[in-house]
């Protein structure tokens, strides 16, 4: 969403992807992006202060949104195209057995769970899509804007929102939120006009809470650009059927295959391709694998479990 360059510009390539604090009690997992990455720090800040609750990432992510925001405030007069720039954030927490999930935009939390005794596992979403590929998306956004026609366009190919973008929320594309931004006279000059009456876009959180069971095997959390190759079935049983060594890697590559197969491509020249202008053939795709491993005796909290995690980040953009 937005300009991801200018993002990615401003903070070093170590923080596209990280885990802290990779144990039973208070786990926080980061995928893809530096918005992520801020998440973790003011989480874990409040954290601290105030134990985990559906409150305590609420206001982590409205800590987050209001840091960008101010970001853009200071560099309004020499960067002012910094209010096109956004990013989706993706965060699992688990804690006294109870796993927590939040999400702005499109990047996706599954979990592997088993089936019985058997040898079958299926997969269970456990976030939101907020996308307005999404039929109850649109509805919403339709919903909100009645007197808009226009305000989800079909558009080369894909829905999107005033014809300009996919998510319906996100940290940052604060030119989409914000009146003083899009209506200010600097950015319709160096950017563009934005026809919009009010805000089109929220950092509002979807929050899933579940407490673990012993037949919960693993979580993938990924970026768009895995899910938009592989279902969550596939990716789901890729992970079953396969040694956890490299399983996030194995994911990527599954997934880049199948970009590469829809062009007439193969893998080995799909990988060739420059970043800038791999853009075109598929997104950005980030995986980070998490295995719970249930600890022995008749609980199923994961106070005495260990985690491990594998992780991948294959980035398509500049």
């Amino acid at each position: 969403m937005g300009d991801r360059r200018l993002l990615d510009s401003l903070t070093p390539a170590s923080s596209l992807i990280s885990t802290v604090s990779l144990s039973p009690r208070d786990c926080f997992f980061d995928t893809a992006t530096p918005a992520d990455s801020r998440f973790l720090e003011n989480g874990q800040s409040l954290l601290r202060a105030r134990g985990l609750s559906t409150e305590v990432i609420k206001q982590a992510f409205n800590a987050t949104e209001e840091e960008f925001i101010h970001m853009v405030k200071n560099s309004w007069i020499s960067r002012p195209q910094m209010a096109s720039v956004g990013s989706c954030c993706l965060v699992g927490a688990i804690t006294n057995g109870m796993l927590y999930v939040a999400n702005l935009g499109d990047s996706r939390a599954v979990l592997g769970r088993q089936v019985g005794h058997s040898k079958s596992v299926v997969a269970e979403r456990l976030s939101n899509d907020h996308n307005v590929a999404e039929e109850e998306v649109r509805k919403e956004l339709a919903e909100l804007h009645p007197d808009d026609s226009h305000i989800v366009v079909y558009s080369r190919g894909v829905w999107r929102i005033k014809g300009i973008i996919q998510v319906s929320r996100s940290i940052g594309d604060v030119y989409l939120k914000k009146p003083e931004f899009y209506r200010d006279p600097l950015f319709q000059q160096v950017v563009c006009p934005i026809p919009i009456k009010r805000p089109v876009m929220t950092a509002e959180p979807s929050i899933r809470v579940r407490e673990l069971r012993q037949d919960d095997l693993f979580l993938i959390f990924a970026s768009d650009g895995l899910w938009e190759q592989l279902s969550d079935e596939a990716a789901v049983e890729m992970v079953f059927q396969n040694p956890r060594a490299g399983i996030a890697k194995r994911l990527a590559k599954a997934a880049l295959s199948v970009a590469a197969k829809k062009r007439e491509m193969r893998y080995d020249d799909i990988k060739k391709i420059d970043r800038g202008i791999r853009r075109h053939f598929h997104d950005d795709i980030t995986v980070i694998v998490i295995f719970l491993d249930h600890g022995h005796g008749h609980s199923s909290r994961l106070n005495d479990a260990m985690v491990d995690c594998t992780m991948h980040p294959l980035i398509s953009s500049p």
